[in-house]
């Protein structure tokens, strides 16, 4: 982490689905760079620990509300939360997403592919036009996806999971030429394997299964990536250092080839 670099001192910052993994590692980037941060998440326990863990690191501008995010009653609960608690809304990071299938695409149930697309997608739409309106009376700000470099590759077994995130895509695309004329720039991220909680079957065995993974895999650097390496990122999309990208996605997975 850059070291006295407060880029969003006085900036108010939503990051969904932060209470652990990526997540959690941008909210403490954000904090850590001056920004006042309202996390979400769907279990108040899990909340409330995140909150712990960052007020102990000395990130004290941090506060939380549970609910779910394809709830559209629990994402207004969450921006009106954030705007009672700190009046006004910068940035907004939708980084939730899920996965629960695993299998030949023309398995994948109705009822699975729409829950895909009602958190993969959906959800961070109905996020970014509750959000939009508040960063735009502000003067502008920026909105970041956490798509998944599985948006180009769609590996066997996640392949529906990979089309949402090709889906994040165009959506980032279609918001950055939409909201370029209120000056919120809208980016994302697409992560490789990150050694996170729900990558954790593909990297868990040691040092042996790392390297294997990182070998399948084609992953230049030779290493799987941590949630710190897409904070980074994501930190740098969301402030003025990057006021001359919009609609892009940069991938972060250690040199995989996953576009031209």
């Amino acid at each position: 982490m850059s070291n006295n670099c407060r880029r969003f001192e006085g900036k108010v910052a939503i990051v969904t689905a932060a209470t652990k993994g990526i997540g959690l590692a941008i909210a403490e980037r954000l904090l850590a760079e001056g920004a006042s941060v309202v996390i979400g998440s769907r279990n108040q326990k899990n909340v409330d620990e995140a909150i712990e863990y960052l007020k102990k690191k000395g990130l004290t501008k941090v506060s939380g509300i549970a609910g779910h995010i394809g709830s559209t009653e629990d994402q207004k609960k969450l921006v009106d939360f954030t705007l009672q608690k700190y009046g006004k809304i910068n940035v907004l990071v939708n980084n939730h997403g899920i996965n629960p299938a695993f299998g030949h695409i023309l398995e994948v149930s109705d009822q699975v592919w729409d829950k895909l697309f009602e958190v993969n997608v959906k959800a961070g739409f109905q996020m970014t036009k509750l959000v939009a309106p508040h960063i735009a009376k502000e003067g502008g700000g920026a909105i970041v996806f956490n798509s998944s470099y599985s948006a180009y590759k769609s590996p066997p077994g996640i392949a529906a999971y990979g089309i949402t995130k090709t889906a994040l895509v165009g959506l980032t695309r279609a918001l950055a030429m939409g909201l370029a004329k209120d000056n919120i720039r809208v980016n994302g991220i697409a992560p490789g394997v990150i050694k996170t909680k729900m990558s954790q079957v593909l990297w868990d065995g040691g040092e042996e299964a790392e390297k294997e993974l990182t070998d399948v895999q084609e992953i230049a650097l030779g290493r799987l990536g941590v949630p710190e390496d897409c904070a980074g990122t994501v930190a740098y999309l969301a402030s003025e250092d990057s006021s001359y990208i919009t609609g892009e996605m940069i991938i972060i997975a250690g040199g995989v080839q996953a576009r031209l």
